[in-house]
C-alpha cells in the first residue's frame, strides 16, 4: 500500500508523467493565449478602476480627463506590443527580458531584470486575486466580508491546478479566459448600440452621487495627479512580457506563434480598455477612492461597487442574470490571471538555476513536468502579501508595475545593443532593413518605458512603490550571493589537472552498537568483508546495567571484534561517539574513518518516528566530520514484506515494471560484451561464453 501522502499526492496532481512526455505539453496558440495573455487581458477590468479613482480625487470633473489617460496607455501597450514582437524573434529561448539584459548589457544588468520580474509576478498573483475578490464581493456580500481567505483559498487552488502541469491548466484557463472576452466585449457592444444606434440613456448607479474633491488641485498639482492616474492605468501592462519569457511553451514555429499571440492580446486589450472607459463616460459612471469620505449625498448603506459592474448594471439592468454574468466572468478571468505569473515565475526561475543565480531546486521538473519549486515559491510570497495587506487591490496597485517597466527598459535597451552588433556584420541589404526598422522601433520602446518608469517613481515611490524597489534590491543581493557560492564551490571541486589523487593512509572502521541483535551482527559481517585497517565496535555507558549485559553477551558469542564502552556521564550519546571518531582520525590526516551504523529499514511512515532517531542525529553530525565516511547498514523488518515494490514501481512509471534495458547488438562495437540473463539454476556462462 503506498503512504497517505503519496496517496494524497496522486489524487491532487494525478500520475506523473514520463520525461518523453514533455513534448505533449506544448501550446498552441489557442491555449496559449489564455496561458500566457490572461494576466493583460485581466487588467482591462482594474486599470479602469484605478484610473477614475485617481481622477476622483481631483472631483468629478476631472473624469473628462479619463479618455485621454486611456488613450496614452493604448499608445504604450502597442507600442510594448510592437518591440516584444521583436525580442521574441530574437531570443526565442524563452530568457525574455533576463536573457536579453544579459548577453547584451550583462550578468549584472540581467539579474537586475530578473529580480524586478521575480516580484512582479509575486505582485501578478496578489493584485489579480484580490482585485477577483472584489469583483466578486460586488453582487455576493459574503465575499466581501471574508475577501482574505477567498483569496488564499483561489490561490491555493491555483497552485494545485498548476502542478497538474501546463497542458492542463492552459485547457482549464481557455474557456474562462475566452467567456470574458465575449462577455466584457458583448457588453460593450450592446451599450454602444443602445447608446448611439437606439438612443437609450444609460446611466451607470453611481451617475447621480455627489462627490466632492479630497483637495483643491490645480497647476502643478494638476499635473502630478494625471501623472499619477497614468501610472496606475499603466497597469494594463502587466503580462504582456509573460509571452518571451514563455517561447519554449508554444508549439512549432515557436517564435512566430508567440509573436501572432502577441499581437492577438495586444489588439483585444487595447480594444476592452478603450471601450470600458468610453462607456463609463457615456453613463456618467463615477468611482471615488474613498466612499466615506467623497460620497456627499448618496443612498443609506451605499456600497460602492466596481466598474464593470457598475457598467452591466446599466447595460443590463439591476438583477438581470447577465449582471451575474459579466461579475462572474470579471471575478474569474481575474482569478486566473494570475496563472500568467505562474508559467512565467517558474521557468525564469528555472532559467536563473540554471545560471546559478537560485537555488538548484528550481531547474528541477515536478513529476507532472511543471517547475513546482517556482510554483510553491511564488504561491507563498503571494498568500503573504495578500494576507499582509488584507487583499486591498488599492494597496497592492502602488507597489505594482515598478518592475515590469523596469524590464521593460533594460530589455529595450539590450535589443539596441542587440542590433547594433548583428549590423556590424550583417552585408545583405533587406536584412539590413529590417534590423534597422527593428531597432527604430526598440529605441522608441525603451524611451517611452523609460520616460513611464521615471513617473511610475515618482508619483508612487511614496505611496508603496519604495517596498517595490527595497525586495528587488534584495534579491538582486541574494542572487549575487548564491552565484559566489555556487562558483566558489565548484572551484574547490575541481580535480587538479596534473597528479592523482591522494589514497588514504590507513581505513579505521567502526561498528555503532546499541544491543546485540542481527542488525549489529549483520553490520559487523558488513564491516569485515570491507577489510579495513582496524576494526573496533563502539556503544555508549549511557546504562551500567545494560552496559553490562552487553559486555557478557558480547563474550559468550565471541565475536572477533573487540568491543569498546564509551562512558557517558550525563548519557549524551552523539558527542561522545563524535568525540571518539575525532581521536582515531588524529593520529594521522591521511587516515579515514569508516563508520557502520545499523538501521531499521520500517514498512510504515509512522514507525519512522519510533525508530532510527539517534542514527539519524549521529549521520547528519558525522557529515560535518573531515575524513570520515557513513555507511548505513539496513535491516529490513517484516513490515516490509507487505510492500509490493513491483507494484509500486509500476505504479510509478504509468506502466508495468521493466528491467535493464536490452541494447541490440548491432549498434554496439564487437568489443562490447553483453550480459546473458540466467534462468533460475543454472550457471552463469564464462568469459568463452560471451557475445
Amino acid at each position: 500500500m503506498a503512504s497517505p501522502t503519496s496517496l494524497l499526492k496522486r489524487l491532487l496532481l494525478g500520475r506523473p508523467f514520463r520525461s518523453d512526455r514533455l513534448q505533449h505539453t506544448l501550446l498552441p496558440k489557442r491555449i496559449a493565449l489564455p496561458v500566457f495573455a490572461s494576466d493583460a487581458l485581466s487588467s482591462v477590468a482594474y486599470a479602469p478602476d484605478e484610473i477614475l479613482l485617481t481622477l476622483s480625487i481631483a472631483g468629478a470633473s476631472a473624469y473628462v480627463f479619463s479618455p485621454w489617460i486611456a488613450l496614452a496607455v493604448v499608445v504604450v501597450m502597442l507600442t510594448v506590443v510592437a518591440s516584444y514582437r521583436q525580442n521574441v524573434h530574437a531570443y526565442p529561448s524563452g530568457g525574455g527580458d533576463y536573457e536579453v539584459a544579459t548577453v547584451n548589457l550583462g550578468p549584472k544588468f540581467g539579474i537586475g531584470v530578473a529580480s524586478a520580474l521575480l516580484v512582479d509576478y509575486v505582485l501578478t498573483v496578489a493584485v489579480s486575486v484580490s482585485s477577483g475578490v472584489a469583483n466578486l464581493g460586488s453582487v455576493v456580500p459574503f465575499v466581501a466580508t471574508h475577501k482574505v481567505m477567498i483569496a488564499v483559498v483561489a490561490v491555493v487552488l491555483l497552485t494545485a491546478v498548476n502542478l497538474r502541469g501546463l497542458r492542463e491548466s492552459g485547457t482549464a484557463f481557455a474557456i474562462p479566459t475566452y467567456g470574458f472576452v465575449i462577455v466584457i466585449g458583448g457588453m460593450l457592444v450592446t451599450g454602444l448600440v443602445r447608446v448611439f444606434v437606439l438612443g437609450d440613456e444609460l446611466r451607470a448607479p453611481s451617475a447621480d452621487l455627489v462627490i466632492q474633491a479630497e483637495h483643491s488641485v490645480t497647476g502643478f498639482a494638476l499635473v502630478f495627479l494625471l501623472l499619477r492616474t497614468f501610472s496606475s492605468g499603466a497597469a494594463a501592462l502587466t503580462g504582456v512580457e509573460a509571452i518571451s519569457n514563455g517561447v519554449p511553451a508554444f508549439k512549432a514555429p515557436k517564435s512566430r506563434n508567440a509573436a501572432t499571440t502577441l499581437l492577438l492580446l495586444g489588439t483585444i486589450a487595447v480594444s476592452l480598455l478603450v471601450g470600458i472607459i468610453a462607456l463609463a463616460r457615456l453613463t456618467h459612471l463615477q468611482f471615488v477612492e474613498d466612499p466615506a469620505l467623497q460620497i456627499v449625498s448618496g443612498p443609506d448603506g451605499y456600497v460602492q461597487k466596481t466598474v464593470t459592474t457598475q457598467l452591466g448594471e446599466a447595460v443590463f439592468g439591476s438583477g438581470s442574470i447577465l449582471l451575474y454574468v459579466v461579475a462572474g466572468m470579471t471575478a474569474l478571468i481575474l482569478f486566473l490571471a494570475a496563472n500568467t505569473a505562474f508559467n512565467g515565475f517558474p521557468v525564469l526561475g528555472s532559467i536563473l538555476a540554471q545560471d546559478r543565480f537560485l537555488p538548484r531546486q528550481f531547474h528541477t521538473r515536478g513529476d507532472r513536468l511543471a517547475f513546482s519549486n517556482g510554483i510553491l515559491f511564488l504561491a507563498a510570497f503571494a498568500i503573504v502579501l495578500i494576507v499582509g495587506f488584507q487583499a486591498e487591490v488599492t494597496r497592492l496597485i502602488q507597489l505594482y508595475i515598478v518592475g515590469v517597466f523596469v524590464s521593460f527598459t533594460v530589455s529595450q535597451a539590450g535589443m539596441i545593443r542587440h542590433w547594433n552588433r548583428h549590423l556590424k556584420t550583417e552585408r545583405d541589404p533587406e536584412a539590413r532593413r529590417r534590423m534597422h526598422r527593428s531597432r527604430a522601433i526598440n529605441a522608441f520602446g525603451m524611451g517611452l518605458t523609460g520616460t513611464v518608469l521615471v513617473i511610475v517613481l515618482i508619483t508612487k515611490f511614496l505611496l508603496g512603490a519604495w517596498i517595490a524597489i527595497a525586495a528587488m534590491a534584495v534579491i538582486y543581493l541574494v542572487m549575487l550571493a548564491i552565484r559566489r557560492h555556487y562558483d566558489r564551490i565548484a572551484e574547490e571541486l575541481t580535480p587538479p589537472d596534473q597528479g592523482r589523487a591522494v589514497l588514504p593512509a590507513r581505513n579505521h572502521a567502526i561498528v555503532l552498537v546499541s544491543k546485540l541483535h542481527q542488525p549489529t551482527l549483520r553490520a559487523i559481517a558488513y564491516a569485515r568483508a570491507t577489510r579495513p585497517d582496524t576494526l573496533t565496535a563502539v556503544t555508549v555507558n549511557v546504562d551500567e546495567k545494560d552496559t553490562r549485559d552487553l559486555q557478557e553477551e558480547w563474550e559468550r558469542r565471541e565475536l572477533p571484534v573487540p568491543l569498546t564502552v564509551v562512558d557517558s556521564p550525563y548519557r549524551e550519546i552523539t558527542r561522545p561517539i563524535l568525540d571518539f571518531v575525532a581521536n582515531t582520525r588524529r593520529e594521522s590526516p591521511r587516515d579515514v574513518v569508516t563508520v557502520f551504523i545499523p538501521e531499521y529499514v520500517v514498512g510504515h511512515w509512522w514507525e519512522n518516528f519510533l525508530h532510527n532517531q539517534s542514527a539519524l542525529r549521529l549521520k547528519t553530525r558525522l557529515l560535518f566530520e573531515p575524513g570520515v565516511m557513513v555507511t548505513s547498514v539496513p535491516w529490513q523488518l517484516a513490515s516490509t514484506a507487505n510492500k509490493d515494490l513491483d507494484r509500486l514501481d509500476a505504479t510509478l512509471s504509468r506502466g508495468p515494471a521493466r528491467g535493464p534495458r536490452v541494447v541490440p547488438r548491432s549498434t554496439l562495437p564487437p568489443s562490447v560484451p553483453l550480459a546473458v540473463p540466467v534462468p533460475p539454476g543454472e550457471s552463469a556462462p564464462t568469459g568463452g561464453d560471451r557475445g
